[in-house]
């Protein structure tokens, strides 16, 4: 498994010889990315200046650093253009920023709207707040399908899922920007990466979970070993892929436009029409076909299933295959969206876990209409609370559905003892 993710990884983590200090300095108003040019920025040692440099017309600025050490980075807040301002006034300098040997290392600092933003109205806000969610509701529909099926087959909470995210994006990055790839247009780059995350279901249950269930190792046993198994690909991903944010070539800039009255990016409504339609073709696949029939048998009454002829290792199989593939198919969404990152598929994991639970644990319907309630409370609740504690509000809508309805949404009760 790791080999194959170095194949495709390592030619994407090269880096320039030499220490510099680098960022990107973009307004980012929800999803609207602005590259803000024109700003000075400083670093120093010890109190020695060390040097100077102004972003560019795409925001981006680099200077270099005599060596390996700790540095202090400043944003020079006079420099900013009128209506641009930093999110946390507070964070203007980082003072330690530690810069490896032969290391590219990137400050960030984060910019946002000034004073502009009372031009736009309440409504017209909480409008783009909703796109936004549907958008991230799509994007863990994805990832949760698989997990709740699996569960369901299974009974393996999988702690991993989120590392097939993160595999699914970074490949798609392989084979869209890496010199020694092919350099595709992402829309096809996104083909390969799904087929290859599918494939690293299959590995994951034919050489992992298969000769575990057969030696009868316990459920309890099996989280812990995924939770292992999590640590072990997403360290591999940083270490191979490197732990700088990499945006994709294609919709990585995007002019805004109106629709219905709301303002958003082009991407966004794709994702979600795209990813709604992939949805009714999992729901087609589930109601309809003698694959997705025994799906859901297996997963309501195994026992069951087997004495009706059904093979259920087969189903096991096919579920890890489609799941994985469908987290190849987040990763490559999300990474559109935001960036590619290396514990990206692990930032997701609580609003995916809260996605299932919330519409059921095994039911890939209800994690489907949970992963869209998910998105949109938790990027609306920006409107009211900062967007760095946003993913907390999930964590309470869980608690919440489990007070009130512990079988989610869309679950059955069943009785224990």
């Amino acid at each position: 498994m790791i080999a194959t993710l170095a194949f495709i990884a390592i030619p994407v983590a090269a880096r320039a010889e030499g220490e510099t200090i680098k960022g990107t300095l973009e307004k980012i108003d929800g999803d609207v990315h602005e590259p803000v040019a024109g700003v000075t920025l400083t670093v120093e040692r010890d109190g020695e200046l060390i040097g100077t440099a102004e972003s560019d017309a795409e925001g981006n600025w680099e200077i270099p650093v005599p060596g390996a050490g700790t540095y202090a980075v400043r944003l020079e807040t006079d420099t900013l253009p009128e209506g641009v301002a930093l999110t946390d006034p507070e964070r203007s300098e980082l003072p330690n920023l530690t810069v490896r040997a032969n290391q590219n290392k990137t400050a960030r600092f984060n910019l946002g709207p000034g004073l502009v933003t009372g031009n736009v109205s309440t409504l017209d806000r909480l409008l783009e707040l909703l796109v936004l969610g549907l958008k991230l509701g799509a994007i863990i529909a994805m990832a949760s399908i698989g997990l709740s099926l699996i569960f369901g087959v299974t009974g393996l909470v999988n702690f991993a899922h989120g590392e097939m995210v993160t595999m699914g994006a970074v490949i798609a990055y392989f084979f869209h920007l890496s010199l020694l790839g092919p350099q595709w247009p992402l829309l096809i780059a996104a083909i390969p990466a799904i087929l290859l995350t599918a494939a690293f279901g299959w590995i994951n249950e034919t050489a992992l979970w298969r000769p575990l269930r057969r030696r009868r190792v316990g459920l309890i046993s099996m989280l812990v070993i995924s939770i292992g198994l999590s640590f072990s690909v997403r360290n591999g991903i940083n270490i191979l892929f490197g732990g700088e944010p990499r945006t994709y070539a294609d919709f990585a800039v995007q002019q805004p436009i109106q629709i219905f009255g709301v303002q958003t990016v082009p991407k966004n409504i794709f994702i979600i029409v795209f990813s709604i339609l992939v949805l009714i073709g999992v729901g087609m696949f589930l109601l309809y076909t003698k694959t997705g029939t025994a799906m859901r048998a297996v997963a309501d009454n195994r026992d069951l299933a087997e004495s009706s002829g059904i093979d259920v290792e087969r189903v096991i199989l096919v579920t890890w295959v489609v799941g994985a593939g469908l987290a190849g198919l987040g990763g490559v969404l999300e990474g559109a969206s935001e960036t590619v990152q290396w514990d990206m598929g692990f930032k997701l994991l609580l609003l995916i876990f809260a996605a299932v639970v919330l519409g059921g644990l095994g039911t890939a319907f209800g994690a489907m209409v949970g992963a869209f309630i998910v998105g949109v409370t938790v990027e609306m609740s920006t409107f009211w609370i900062d967007a760095s504690v946003k993913n907390a509000v999930a964590l309470a809508l869980l608690v919440v559905m489990l007070l009130i309805r512990p079988q989610g949404i869309l679950g059955t009760r069943e009785r224990i003892g």
